[in-house]
Protein backbone atom coordinates (compact mmCIF):
# COMPACT_ATOMS: atom_id res chain seq x y z
CA UNK A 1 0.00 0.00 0.00
CA UNK A 2 2.67 2.11 1.05
CA UNK A 3 4.75 1.60 -2.76
CA UNK A 4 1.32 2.13 -4.42
CA UNK A 5 1.17 5.32 -2.42
CA UNK A 6 5.06 6.43 -3.06
CA UNK A 7 3.93 5.75 -7.23
CA UNK A 8 0.93 7.94 -6.96
CA UNK A 9 2.60 10.87 -5.50
CA UNK A 10 5.44 10.19 -7.75
CA UNK A 11 2.80 10.53 -10.99
CA UNK A 12 1.47 13.44 -9.32
CA UNK A 13 4.77 15.35 -8.81
CA UNK A 14 5.74 14.50 -12.33
CA UNK A 15 2.67 15.75 -13.83
CA UNK A 16 2.88 18.78 -12.02
CA UNK A 17 6.15 19.40 -13.06
CA UNK A 18 5.44 19.05 -16.87
CA UNK A 19 2.31 21.32 -16.42
CA UNK A 20 4.62 24.04 -14.75
CA UNK A 21 7.38 23.35 -17.80
CA UNK A 22 4.62 23.84 -19.80
CA UNK A 23 3.89 26.86 -18.38
CA UNK A 24 7.15 28.22 -17.88
CA UNK A 25 7.88 27.45 -21.82
CA UNK A 26 4.73 29.03 -22.83
CA UNK A 27 5.27 31.83 -20.86
CA UNK A 28 8.49 32.95 -22.01
CA UNK A 29 7.29 32.82 -25.42
CA UNK A 30 4.21 35.36 -25.01
CA UNK A 31 7.25 37.63 -23.28
CA UNK A 32 8.53 37.71 -26.43
CA UNK A 33 12.07 35.89 -25.25
CA UNK A 34 14.87 35.43 -27.30
CA UNK A 35 15.69 32.00 -29.32
CA UNK A 36 18.44 31.08 -27.17
CA UNK A 37 16.93 31.45 -23.65
CA UNK A 38 13.87 29.38 -24.95
CA UNK A 39 16.53 26.72 -26.07
CA UNK A 40 18.47 26.88 -22.61
CA UNK A 41 14.88 26.89 -20.77
CA UNK A 42 14.30 23.38 -22.82
CA UNK A 43 17.34 22.39 -22.59
CA UNK A 44 16.83 22.37 -18.40
CA UNK A 45 14.12 20.56 -18.80
CA UNK A 46 15.04 17.29 -20.38
CA UNK A 47 18.49 17.35 -19.25
CA UNK A 48 18.16 18.13 -15.62
CA UNK A 49 14.54 17.40 -15.17
CA UNK A 50 14.15 14.42 -17.13
CA UNK A 51 17.68 13.30 -16.98
CA UNK A 52 17.73 12.96 -20.80
CA UNK A 53 21.15 12.08 -21.03
CA UNK A 54 22.02 13.48 -24.86
CA UNK A 55 20.05 15.37 -27.65
CA UNK A 56 20.28 17.10 -31.14
CA UNK A 57 17.02 19.19 -32.67
CA UNK A 58 16.82 19.89 -35.84
CA UNK A 59 14.30 22.17 -37.68
CA UNK A 60 13.20 22.68 -40.94
CA UNK A 61 14.75 26.27 -43.01
CA UNK A 62 16.81 25.94 -46.08
CA UNK A 63 17.87 23.01 -45.12
CA UNK A 64 17.49 20.81 -41.47
CA UNK A 65 19.59 22.88 -39.57
CA UNK A 66 20.93 21.85 -36.00
CA UNK A 67 19.36 24.24 -33.50
CA UNK A 68 20.62 22.57 -30.18
CA UNK A 69 23.03 20.11 -28.91
CA UNK A 70 24.37 18.68 -25.73
CA UNK A 71 26.00 15.43 -24.25
CA UNK A 72 27.68 15.27 -27.61
CA UNK A 73 31.72 16.71 -28.47
CA UNK A 74 32.03 20.17 -28.66
CA UNK A 75 32.43 19.79 -32.31
CA UNK A 76 30.34 21.00 -34.96
CA UNK A 77 27.44 18.64 -35.89
CA UNK A 78 26.75 19.80 -39.33
CA UNK A 79 23.01 20.27 -40.98
CA UNK A 80 21.30 17.59 -42.90
CA UNK A 81 20.43 18.55 -46.77
CA UNK A 82 18.46 15.58 -46.78
CA UNK A 83 15.69 14.62 -44.86
CA UNK A 84 15.53 10.62 -45.87
CA UNK A 85 18.94 10.74 -43.44
CA UNK A 86 16.34 10.95 -40.51
CA UNK A 87 14.35 7.90 -41.89
CA UNK A 88 16.72 5.58 -43.35
CA UNK A 89 17.58 4.16 -39.88
CA UNK A 90 16.48 3.03 -36.21
CA UNK A 91 19.38 5.07 -34.65
CA UNK A 92 20.97 7.48 -36.03
CA UNK A 93 25.19 7.78 -35.80
CA UNK A 94 26.30 11.48 -35.99
CA UNK A 95 29.88 12.63 -36.12
CA UNK A 96 30.68 15.07 -33.10
CA UNK A 97 33.97 16.46 -32.79
CA UNK A 98 36.63 13.50 -32.55
CA UNK A 99 34.10 10.78 -31.98
CA UNK A 100 30.62 9.07 -33.48
CA UNK A 101 27.71 9.68 -31.28
CA UNK A 102 24.90 6.88 -31.55
CA UNK A 103 21.07 8.28 -30.63
CA UNK A 104 18.49 5.87 -29.65
CA UNK A 105 15.39 7.37 -30.82
CA UNK A 106 14.23 9.50 -33.59
CA UNK A 107 11.54 11.67 -32.54
CA UNK A 108 9.63 13.34 -35.27
CA UNK A 109 7.85 16.78 -34.90
CA UNK A 110 4.83 17.20 -36.87
CA UNK A 111 2.53 20.47 -37.40
CA UNK A 112 -0.35 19.98 -39.39
CA UNK A 113 0.85 16.64 -40.59
CA UNK A 114 3.64 18.49 -41.64
CA UNK A 115 7.56 17.26 -40.07
CA UNK A 116 9.03 20.65 -39.37
CA UNK A 117 11.68 19.14 -36.93
CA UNK A 118 13.60 15.66 -35.82
CA UNK A 119 14.74 15.46 -32.00
CA UNK A 120 17.58 12.81 -31.71
CA UNK A 121 17.69 11.88 -28.25
CA UNK A 122 19.53 8.93 -26.09
CA UNK A 123 20.81 7.89 -22.88
CA UNK A 124 23.96 8.11 -21.69
CA UNK A 125 24.44 4.97 -19.88
CA UNK A 126 23.10 2.47 -22.17
CA UNK A 127 23.42 -0.35 -19.72
CA UNK A 128 21.29 1.22 -16.66
CA UNK A 129 18.31 -0.87 -15.78
CA UNK A 130 14.68 0.20 -15.72
CA UNK A 131 12.86 2.12 -18.00
CA UNK A 132 14.92 4.49 -20.20
CA UNK A 133 13.69 8.14 -19.45
CA UNK A 134 13.28 9.00 -22.85
CA UNK A 135 10.60 5.53 -23.44
CA UNK A 136 9.19 7.41 -20.41
CA UNK A 137 8.35 11.16 -20.95
CA UNK A 138 7.89 10.36 -24.72
CA UNK A 139 4.52 11.95 -25.31
CA UNK A 140 5.45 14.99 -23.15
CA UNK A 141 9.01 15.37 -25.12
CA UNK A 142 7.24 15.29 -28.24
CA UNK A 143 4.73 17.98 -26.93
CA UNK A 144 7.11 20.21 -25.30
CA UNK A 145 9.83 20.22 -28.54
CA UNK A 146 6.33 20.97 -30.54
CA UNK A 147 5.57 23.91 -28.87
CA UNK A 148 9.27 25.28 -28.63
CA UNK A 149 9.83 24.52 -32.53
CA UNK A 150 6.55 25.87 -33.91
CA UNK A 151 7.59 29.22 -31.55
CA UNK A 152 10.97 29.81 -32.92
CA UNK A 153 9.52 29.32 -36.33
CA UNK A 154 6.92 31.62 -35.59
CA UNK A 155 9.88 34.46 -33.99
CA UNK A 156 11.45 33.81 -37.42
CA UNK A 157 8.48 34.61 -40.08
CA UNK A 158 7.61 37.51 -37.61
CA UNK A 159 11.11 38.88 -38.03
CA UNK A 160 11.32 38.28 -41.72
CA UNK A 161 7.47 40.00 -41.91
CA UNK A 162 9.36 42.90 -40.15
CA UNK A 163 12.47 42.79 -42.43
CA UNK A 164 10.03 42.76 -45.84
CA UNK A 165 7.49 45.63 -44.26
CA UNK A 166 10.73 47.83 -43.85
CA UNK A 167 12.16 46.89 -46.87
CA UNK A 168 8.78 47.92 -48.67
CA UNK A 169 8.71 51.12 -46.97
CA UNK A 170 12.32 51.68 -48.05
CA UNK A 171 11.51 50.73 -52.06
CA UNK A 172 8.12 52.99 -51.54
CA UNK A 173 10.61 55.80 -50.26
CA UNK A 174 13.16 55.02 -53.49
CA UNK A 175 10.67 54.82 -55.77
CA UNK A 176 9.44 58.08 -54.98
CA UNK A 177 12.68 59.60 -54.57
CA UNK A 178 12.89 58.54 -58.21
CA UNK A 179 10.06 59.63 -59.66
CA UNK A 180 11.15 63.33 -58.26
CA UNK A 181 14.24 63.07 -60.41
CA UNK A 182 12.37 62.66 -63.57
CA UNK A 183 11.28 65.82 -65.06
CA UNK A 184 7.36 66.25 -64.29
CA UNK A 185 6.95 69.41 -66.90
CA UNK A 186 7.82 68.56 -70.10
CA UNK A 187 7.68 71.25 -72.84
CA UNK A 188 4.69 71.51 -75.49
CA UNK A 189 5.21 75.03 -77.27
CA UNK A 190 5.71 76.38 -80.33
CA UNK A 191 9.51 74.70 -80.27
CA UNK A 192 8.95 71.42 -78.52
CA UNK A 193 6.26 68.97 -77.95
CA UNK A 194 7.87 66.00 -75.61
CA UNK A 195 6.15 63.61 -73.75
CA UNK A 196 7.88 60.66 -71.74
CA UNK A 197 6.88 56.96 -70.22
CA UNK A 198 8.68 55.09 -67.79
CA UNK A 199 7.83 51.71 -65.86
CA UNK A 200 10.05 49.74 -63.33
CA UNK A 201 10.30 46.28 -63.41
CA UNK A 202 10.58 46.08 -59.90
CA UNK A 203 9.23 49.20 -57.65
CA UNK A 204 12.20 50.80 -58.36
CA UNK A 205 14.84 50.40 -61.64
CA UNK A 206 17.63 52.17 -63.76
CA UNK A 207 16.30 53.84 -66.21
CA UNK A 208 16.40 57.72 -66.82
CA UNK A 209 15.63 59.86 -69.10
CA UNK A 210 15.86 63.63 -69.53
CA UNK A 211 14.95 66.89 -71.45
CA UNK A 212 16.52 70.32 -70.20
CA UNK A 213 15.93 74.05 -71.54
CA UNK A 214 19.50 74.84 -70.99
CA UNK A 215 18.71 78.42 -72.79
CA UNK A 216 16.88 80.36 -75.27
CA UNK A 217 18.48 78.57 -78.31
CA UNK A 218 20.02 74.67 -76.50
CA UNK A 219 18.69 71.33 -75.22
CA UNK A 220 19.94 68.81 -73.72
CA UNK A 221 18.24 65.08 -73.54
CA UNK A 222 19.62 62.17 -73.00
CA UNK A 223 18.28 58.54 -71.96
CA UNK A 224 20.20 56.28 -69.53
CA UNK A 225 20.06 52.40 -68.42
CA UNK A 226 21.80 51.04 -65.76
CA UNK A 227 22.88 47.45 -66.06
CA UNK A 228 20.51 45.63 -63.63
CA UNK A 229 17.68 46.38 -61.85
CA UNK A 230 16.62 47.42 -58.54
CA UNK A 231 17.56 49.10 -55.57
CA UNK A 232 21.07 49.07 -56.57
CA UNK A 233 20.89 50.55 -59.89
CA UNK A 234 18.32 52.73 -59.17
CA UNK A 235 21.12 54.81 -56.67
CA UNK A 236 23.25 54.65 -59.40
CA UNK A 237 21.28 56.43 -61.56
CA UNK A 238 20.12 58.46 -58.91
CA UNK A 239 23.87 59.73 -58.68
CA UNK A 240 24.27 60.05 -62.23
CA UNK A 241 21.49 61.81 -62.60
CA UNK A 242 22.92 64.32 -60.53
CA UNK A 243 26.07 64.68 -62.12
CA UNK A 244 24.90 64.89 -65.36
CA UNK A 245 22.61 67.92 -64.59
CA UNK A 246 24.94 69.80 -62.72
CA UNK A 247 27.79 69.01 -65.36
CA UNK A 248 25.98 71.68 -67.69
CA UNK A 249 26.13 74.00 -65.18
CA UNK A 250 29.87 74.65 -65.97
CA UNK A 251 31.05 72.93 -68.88
CA UNK A 252 30.42 74.17 -72.39
CA UNK A 253 28.94 71.75 -74.96
CA UNK A 254 31.29 69.83 -76.14
CA UNK A 255 29.73 66.79 -75.86
CA UNK A 256 33.20 64.37 -76.19
CA UNK A 257 34.73 65.41 -73.14
CA UNK A 258 31.18 65.61 -70.89
CA UNK A 259 30.93 62.05 -71.77
CA UNK A 260 34.67 61.08 -70.96
CA UNK A 261 33.68 62.96 -67.65
CA UNK A 262 30.77 60.97 -67.22
CA UNK A 263 32.72 57.55 -67.58
CA UNK A 264 35.39 58.76 -65.12
CA UNK A 265 32.09 59.61 -62.36
CA UNK A 266 30.47 56.31 -63.15
CA UNK A 267 33.90 54.22 -62.48
CA UNK A 268 34.04 56.20 -59.39
CA UNK A 269 30.55 55.55 -58.21
CA UNK A 270 30.05 51.57 -59.31
CA UNK A 271 33.93 50.94 -59.03
CA UNK A 272 33.49 48.77 -62.16
CA UNK A 273 30.46 46.63 -60.93
CA UNK A 274 27.72 48.09 -62.77
CA UNK A 275 27.74 50.11 -66.42
CA UNK A 276 25.30 52.90 -68.37
CA UNK A 277 24.23 52.98 -71.73
CA UNK A 278 23.41 56.55 -72.55
CA UNK A 279 22.24 58.62 -75.04
CA UNK A 280 23.05 62.30 -74.79
CA UNK A 281 22.28 64.89 -77.33
CA UNK A 282 22.37 68.67 -77.63
CA UNK A 283 19.90 70.41 -80.01
CA UNK A 284 20.34 73.86 -81.27
CA UNK A 285 17.33 75.74 -82.32
CA UNK A 286 19.44 78.39 -84.49
CA UNK A 287 20.69 75.61 -86.87
CA UNK A 288 18.04 72.96 -86.12
CA UNK A 289 20.99 71.04 -85.50
CA UNK A 290 21.38 67.36 -82.94
CA UNK A 291 24.98 66.68 -81.95
CA UNK A 292 24.71 63.26 -79.82
CA UNK A 293 26.67 60.85 -78.44
CA UNK A 294 25.48 57.89 -78.24
CA UNK A 295 27.35 55.14 -74.98
CA UNK A 296 26.38 51.82 -75.75
CA UNK A 297 22.56 52.53 -75.71
CA UNK A 298 19.67 51.58 -78.18
CA UNK A 299 19.96 53.94 -80.80
CA UNK A 300 17.30 56.01 -80.75
CA UNK A 301 14.99 56.54 -84.00
CA UNK A 302 14.69 59.97 -85.96
CA UNK A 303 12.05 60.44 -88.53
CA UNK A 304 10.74 63.01 -90.47
CA UNK A 305 7.56 63.54 -92.57
CA UNK A 306 8.97 62.63 -95.77
CA UNK A 307 8.52 59.02 -94.36
CA UNK A 308 12.38 59.01 -93.72
CA UNK A 309 14.08 57.24 -90.93
CA UNK A 310 17.57 56.42 -89.49
CA UNK A 311 18.82 55.37 -86.01
CA UNK A 312 21.69 57.49 -84.29
CA UNK A 313 24.18 55.48 -83.57
CA UNK A 314 27.50 57.28 -83.45
CA UNK A 315 28.87 57.35 -80.02
CA UNK A 316 31.21 54.82 -78.05
CA UNK A 317 30.83 51.95 -75.65
CA UNK A 318 28.64 52.47 -71.76
CA UNK A 319 29.87 54.30 -69.59
CA UNK A 320 32.04 52.66 -66.65
CA UNK A 321 32.81 49.79 -68.57
CA UNK A 322 36.71 50.65 -68.46
CA UNK A 323 38.80 53.29 -67.26
CA UNK A 324 39.20 55.30 -70.24
CA UNK A 325 36.88 55.45 -73.22
CA UNK A 326 37.93 54.54 -76.22
CA UNK A 327 37.49 56.66 -79.69
CA UNK A 328 34.31 58.92 -79.23
CA UNK A 329 32.24 59.63 -82.69
CA UNK A 330 29.91 62.85 -82.55
CA UNK A 331 27.07 62.37 -84.29
CA UNK A 332 25.69 65.32 -85.82
CA UNK A 333 22.17 65.40 -87.83
CA UNK A 334 20.13 67.97 -89.58
CA UNK A 335 16.37 68.15 -88.05
CA UNK A 336 13.75 68.79 -90.05
CA UNK A 337 10.84 70.86 -89.09
CA UNK A 338 8.36 68.61 -87.60
CA UNK A 339 11.17 65.54 -86.96
CA UNK A 340 10.63 63.42 -84.19
CA UNK A 341 12.81 61.87 -82.26
CA UNK A 342 11.98 58.64 -80.33
CA UNK A 343 14.62 57.32 -77.76
CA UNK A 344 14.08 54.57 -75.54
CA UNK A 345 15.69 51.45 -73.20
CA UNK A 346 16.15 47.93 -74.45
CA UNK A 347 13.30 46.85 -72.23
CA UNK A 348 10.85 48.00 -75.02
CA UNK A 349 12.28 46.25 -78.45
CA UNK A 350 13.97 43.68 -76.51
CA UNK A 351 10.17 42.42 -74.80
CA UNK A 352 9.79 38.79 -76.37
CA UNK A 353 6.35 37.09 -77.43
CA UNK A 354 5.25 33.52 -76.77
CA UNK A 355 7.14 32.26 -79.64
CA UNK A 356 10.52 34.34 -78.57
CA UNK A 357 10.15 36.91 -80.99
CA UNK A 358 11.40 40.19 -80.30
CA UNK A 359 9.26 43.24 -79.98
CA UNK A 360 12.25 44.74 -82.54
CA UNK A 361 12.99 48.57 -83.52
CA UNK A 362 11.66 47.80 -86.99
CA UNK A 363 8.42 47.33 -85.80
CA UNK A 364 8.75 50.58 -83.91
CA UNK A 365 9.92 52.54 -86.56
CA UNK A 366 7.13 51.51 -88.72
CA UNK A 367 4.50 52.47 -85.93
CA UNK A 368 6.73 56.21 -85.58
CA UNK A 369 5.44 56.64 -89.51
CA UNK A 370 2.19 55.53 -89.61
CA UNK A 371 1.15 57.32 -86.47
CA UNK A 372 3.48 60.41 -87.48
CA UNK A 373 1.12 63.27 -87.23
CA UNK A 374 -0.28 62.18 -84.17
CA UNK A 375 0.73 63.98 -80.37
CA UNK A 376 3.80 62.67 -78.42
CA UNK A 377 1.48 61.40 -75.93
CA UNK A 378 -0.94 59.85 -78.27
CA UNK A 379 2.58 58.25 -79.77
CA UNK A 380 3.67 57.21 -76.35
CA UNK A 381 0.13 55.38 -75.74
CA UNK A 382 -0.06 54.07 -79.54
CA UNK A 383 3.48 51.95 -78.72
CA UNK A 384 2.42 50.81 -75.40
CA UNK A 385 -0.33 49.15 -76.93
CA UNK A 386 1.65 47.49 -79.85
CA UNK A 387 3.73 46.15 -77.30
CA UNK A 388 1.01 44.54 -74.88
CA UNK A 389 -0.51 43.25 -77.98
CA UNK A 390 2.95 41.69 -79.27
CA UNK A 391 4.19 40.41 -76.40
CA UNK A 392 0.20 38.52 -74.84
CA UNK A 393 0.31 36.70 -71.87
CA UNK A 394 4.12 37.11 -71.74
CA UNK A 395 5.58 39.12 -68.97
CA UNK A 396 7.95 42.14 -69.28
CA UNK A 397 11.21 41.45 -68.00
CA UNK A 398 13.07 45.18 -67.70
CA UNK A 399 12.46 48.49 -66.93
CA UNK A 400 10.41 50.37 -70.10
CA UNK A 401 11.25 54.26 -70.71
CA UNK A 402 10.09 55.95 -73.61
CA UNK A 403 11.25 59.29 -74.35
CA UNK A 404 9.33 61.17 -77.55
CA UNK A 405 9.63 64.67 -79.06
CA UNK A 406 8.80 66.38 -82.02
CA UNK A 407 11.11 69.58 -82.83
CA UNK A 408 8.81 72.02 -84.22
Amino acid sequence: MMAQSTRLAEKVKQRDFKLNALLEITAAINENRSVEYLLNQYEKILREQLSIGKLTLFAKEESWKCLLKYGVDEGEIHDITDESFFQAQKSITLISGSRHVAFDLTIPILQNEITIAYLLVGDVDENEKGISPVIKHMRFIQTITNVLVVAIQNRKLQEENIRQERVKKELELAAEMQAILLPHHLPDNERYEVSAYYKAHQQVGGDYYDFQELNEDQVMLCMADVSGKGVSAAFLMANFQAYLRSIFSYRNGDLVEIVRELNDRVMETAMGEKYITLFLALYSRSRRVLNYINCGHNPPVLADRNGYTQELKHGTIGLGMFDKLPKVVEGEVKLEPDSILVCFTDGLVETKNNENDQYGTPRLEKLILTYFNDRMTELNDTILQSLNEFKGEEPYNDDIAILSCRFR
